[in-house]
């Protein structure tokens, strides 16, 4: 595996990380980062976006000696299906999380619970208010039974534009009707940009990369919208809570139980049935101390926000967990749980279980979660893990000390609360603060963990300039997780690390300069945050006013380029922290990178180091604020009779 002290360092950021990536070296076990390695030449044609294989007659790969494929296709043809159909992928993933979502929220309004309950109906009546839906009078089930037609009506409307929309700043909304982005049905777009991608379709490459914002928007705003507020009024809306996080979380003398993959409701049993008296007395039977739940990647960030359950790691470390040697279960579902997990296993005690129809995974045990009884069900994979407790093997047991406390569950119902109050929640505080220049403005900080960057190493030293320089960051998903790990997620960082005029407003409010919004599919929570901000007054009418920048640093799945997307359409900037695939087109680049701007006021930028991406939100804030003319702090002047009276109010 070459030179590991070397490599080791090169790999991986947090102690804990470069302590158990150097215990899979010992221990002959092949982990991402070794196939990274491996793969160190890749296909210019693929990273370039020019390779085309949806028919049969290629694959066709372009150069300047060929180039067209068999068909026709150029360049600019090839790069933006290619693209589209990435988008595609990620919207589907986000959507159909959330379809499964509402379809539980139907059967518990059917009163076919079976263990699940409305457990927030304040949620449901902000979401009820939001759509228009009469409550004076109705019971819970009734609203939402109203709700979920709704919802459902959303994936799958023929010629209606999405309700969604109408969250959106109204300006927002117009322009997306103005080029004719605003998306129909979820469905129809997915299916839609599928049939456009076949061969001898659509080939205007503007034509294509509008579908590409129209699909992305329907994921954004609809999608992912419409799965974090089923979320929330089926397990709560998230509120601050306090936890631990990193590789040390796992217990010594536990049964270690790990969830891994994107769909709460598992999880959320999970939860509940660790606690109950007959799993406590099984662990206690076999030698263990009790049972840990921990979660890797965005399962992760779901039981952190509702429960406080602590966080393993981030998706680079779901290998590293197992090699541990003290896992006994890990449970996946859909998304982002690598193929290689049952191969790394086999080196330990671990058990891989599958719980997902939609997901195998050879080499994994496969349990379908059963929803008519999904606390038995919870029990029996728990069980499981019970069970496997004594093939543990101590000489190959190695649990780094390491974990950082942390404080998750900033909603945007949670964050209005410690701004304004119970009876003057608003954001008229942060709003106030952007405009007198104590807090320059609000970075979203988002997406995955990618191998072929030193883990975690972008996204923490990214984060660490920008609170400096009084920059608010809203983070979700693995890169909330990585400032877990570093420790950043706590009150007591303002005063430690922030800039002067943003470490004023987190004393005052109480709140960390970075705030954990959730899983990736809470995305959507950053979008009702901006749009909170428009709507309170005084930082323009639409988002792409907003001193306001999204970052993926570093991103690697289809679903970060469909939220790169929808986020660009919505007016905010996206940095990269390296490009798409799309190179082989100058005009698909310059389209993404420079004209989207025209349309929606917002636009792609790559930044390939933490120290370039700082310099560019900096002078996107910069501008942003100058548009606004708040640019210039205000001096204060006393006034006298004479002054007041020339006042015009």
């Amino acid at each position: 595996m070459g030179n590991e002290t070397v490599a080791v360092h090169e790999r991986v950021s947090d102690p804990a990380s470069l302590q158990v990536l150097s215990k899979a070296g010992v221990d002959c076990v092949e982990t991402c980062f070794d196939r990274a390695d491996l793969q160190k030449v890749t296909c210019k044609f693929g990273t370039g976006g020019i390779c085309c294989r949806i028919c049969h007659m290629g694959p066709c790969r372009i150069t300047a000696k060929s180039p067209y494929g068999v068909c026709g296709a150029n360049a600019d043809t090839i790069v933006a299906r290619n693209f589209l159909r990435e988008v595609v992928g990620g919207a589907a993933a986000h959507s159909d999380h959330s379809r499964h979502l509402v379809l539980r929220l139907k059967k518990v309004a059917e009163g076919q619970g079976n263990g699940y309950q409305i457990k927030d109906s304040r949620a449901l009546y902000r979401s009820a208010k939001a759509y228009g839906v009469e409550t004076q009078g109705r019971s819970d089930n009734e609203i939402a039974l109203e709700l979920v037609d709704l919802f459902l009506a959303e994936f799958t409307a023929q010629e209606e534009l999405l309700k969604t929309l109408s969250l959106a700043p109204e300006k927002q909304q117009a322009w997306w009707k103005t080029h004719q982005v605003a998306p129909q049905g979820i469905d129809r777009m997915i299916v839609e940009s599928m049939h456009r991608t076949h061969m001898g379709v659509d080939h205007e490459y503007r034509h294509l990369l509008l579908q590409a914002f129209r699909t992305a928007l329907a994921d954004g705003w609809g999608g992912s919208r419409i799965a974090t507020m089923a979320s929330d009024i089926l397990f709560g809306t998230p509120v601050p809570v306090r936890s631990q996080s990193n590789l040390g979380v796992l217990g010594k003398n536990t049964v270690n139980l790990l969830v891994h993959g994107h769909e709460p409701e598992l999880s959320e049993m999970l939860a509940v049935a660790v606690r109950s008296p007959e799993i406590v007395q099984a662990a206690k039977d076999v030698g263990a101390e009790g049972v840990t739940l921990a979660g890797i990647c965005c399962t992760a960030n779901e039981i952190l926000m509702r429960h406080g359950i602590p966080v393993a790691g981030n998706f680079l470390q779901q290998e590293l967990a197992i090699v541990t040697g003290a896992v006994e279960v890990m449970i996946i579902d859909v998304q982002c749980c690598m193929p290689s997990l049952p191969q790394v296993a086999a080196s330990y005690h671990t058990r891989i279980v599958s719980t997902s129809e939609l997901a195998m995974t050879a080499g994994a045990t496969h349990l379908p979660f059963n929803g008519d009884d999904p606390l038995e069900s919870a029990k029996a994979i728990i069980k499981l893990a019970i069970d496997n407790y004594q093939n543990r093997d101590p000489q190959k047991v190695v649990i780094p000390s390491e974990t950082k406390p942390l404080v998750a569950g900033f909603s945007v119902d949670a964050i209005k609360y410690m701004l304004g109050g119970r009876y003057r929640a608003s954001f008229r505080p942060l709003n106030d603060a952007i405009m007198q220049g104590r807090i320059k403005g609000v970075v979203g900080i988002v997406g995955c963990n990618n191998a072929k960057e030193k883990l975690d190493d972008y996204i923490n030293t990214l984060t660490e300039e920008l609170i400096k320089q009084n920059v608010l960051v809203l983070k979700t998903g693995c890169a909330a997780i990585a400032s877990a790990k570093q420790g950043r997620l706590t009150p007591e960082t303002a005063l430690d690390h922030a800039g002067s005029g943003l470490r004023e407003v987190c004393e005052a409010v109480g709140i960390p300069p970075i705030l954990h919004m959730g899983s990736c599919v809470d995305n959507s929570r950053i979008l009702e945050a901006a749009t909170e901000i428009v709507r309170e007054g005084g930082l323009g009418d639409d988002l792409s006013q907003v001193p306001a920048v999204g970052v993926a640093p570093e991103w690697m799945s289809e679903k970060a380029v469909s939220i790169g997307c929808y986020f660009v359409a919505s007016g905010i900037d996206v940095i990269l922290g390296h490009p798409f695939h799309i190179s082989g087109s100058e005009n698909v680049s310059h389209f993404l990178n420079e004209q989207a701007r025209e349309l929606f006021g917002a636009s792609f930028h790559v930044c390939s180091d933490a120290k370039q991406a700082t310099e560019k939100i900096m002078s996107l804030l910069d501008a942003a604020r100058g548009k606004l003319g708040i640019d210039k702090k205000a001096e204060r002047k006393l006034y006298d009779m004479k002054d007041r009276r020339a006042l015009d109010v």
